[in-house]
């Protein structure tokens, strides 16, 4: 369906998709084999202005907003939802410096990603995931600086990002009311890199821990104010949760297109399998659920956009739903691939591993049950 996409959505939807085919599906199968990082791949995104697409146009970005990201998102992860992810995760590190940056850091920083420069957002800690107000790494204030110590863990895009938003203690004795957020960048002394993770999907997209020793960075580095770390982790995820749901739509919509292909090209008691009445039915049932994905995370992208609110449940909606279907179209579309499916000559197993993590990141799909219930009990 048109969804009333306009000609500038279409056009960069378009592009995307383009982009997709003729760039990262030629690469697909060996970045996740090697479990490569493609910075040719990157450049082109850069180069078609894709990264400018969630950047206000004060800031040589395009202002397409969350509708317009999660367009190119769905377009990219049809084909390869590492690289996709790659992509979502510099918008997730974007938003909390368009929400609560100030101008000098919101002319400084964003008209960098504008062109290209990759960003990585870092909250989750080995006893810190759903738990926020366990985190354990650290800023204390000293003069005209803070001095960071901690380490975070599975930050998409570590050490190939420039530009990082830590989320850290400032106040431990407060719980998640002590946390704060300071923008980093790679290079500054004390920051550094360590376990690159062997991961199941998103294979194509970097995955590593963030280490920091005696950091020092500047206190102007400081979003906003001390102890607001916690609601601008919440804020952010609110603005970027449809794009997993985008992402989860795309994994499902390309899984759905190659068991369409196989199922009208393989042969079973002498005819195509797409003849097969299990085959219709499953066909239409998963294509019935992926475009009430779509329709929901489109919408809620709408929604945010106006300006309108609440959102945090409406978010939290997209990304629960789109995921659970991504991973229950990818697990039926093996059963129609049969034996084929488990192989690596067709692309279904890759989307199948890559579909399971949209449950997990940005918020398991418990905790989004949990948000959900809880704006509606207010």
């Amino acid at each position: 369906m048109d969804y009333f996409i306009s000609d500038e959505q279409r056009m960069i939807k378009d592009l995307a998709s383009k982009i997709a085919k003729e760039k990262i599906l030629p690469q697909r199968k060996e970045l996740d084999e090697k479990e490569g990082f493609s910075h040719s791949i990157i450049q082109e995104l850069a180069k078609s202005n894709m990264f400018k697409i969630f950047i206000p146009k004060q800031y040589d970005g395009l202002g397409m907003g969350t509708l317009g990201f999660c367009l190119v998102i769905e377009e990219l992860s049809k084909v390869c939802a590492g690289v996709a992810t790659t992509y979502a995760a510099t918008a997730l590190a974007v938003a909390p410096i368009i929400l609560f940056g100030n101008e000098q850091q919101k002319s400084k920083y964003l008209k960098r990603v504008a062109h290209g420069t990759l960003t990585a957002f870092g909250l989750t800690e080995p006893e810190a995931g759903s738990d926020v107000g366990a985190v354990q790494t650290k800023a204390v204030k000293d003069g005209d600086f803070y001095t960071l110590n901690g380490t975070k863990q599975w930050i998409t895009n570590g050490g190939e990002a420039e530009i990082y938003v830590i989320i850290a203690s400032t106040n431990p004795e407060r719980g998640a009311r002590g946390l704060s957020a300071f923008i980093i960048e790679k290079g500054t002394p004390g920051f550094s890199f360590g376990k690159l993770e062997d991961k199941l999907g998103i294979r194509a997209s970097c995955t590593r821990e963030l280490i920091f020793e005696d950091c020092k960075i500047p206190a102007s580095n400081l979003l906003s104010k001390e102890g607001l770390g916690f609601i601008i982790a919440l804020r952010t995820f609110d603005q970027t949760r449809p794009g997993v749901g985008a992402l989860s739509v795309g994994v499902a919509q390309g899984a759905l297109d190659e068991a369409i292909n196989y199922a009208k090209t393989h042969k079973q008691f002498g005819k195509p399998i797409i003849s097969l009445e299990w085959v219709q039915s499953m066909i239409a049932e998963l294509a019935t659920k992926v475009e009430a994905a779509r329709a929901l995370v489109y919408s809620v992208a709408r929604h945010i956009d106006s300006g309108a609110k609440p959102i945090s449940n409406y978010s939290a909606m997209s990304k629960l739903f789109a995921s659970d279907v991504a991973v229950e179209v990818t697990n039926k579309v093996l059963q129609i691939f049969g034996e084929f499916g488990g192989t690596k000559d067709y692309p279904v197993e890759k989307m199948f591993r890559d579909a399971k993590i949209t449950q997990i990141y940005e918020g398991t799909n418990e905790i989004q049950k949990l948000v959900i219930a809880s704006s509606l009990a207010k």
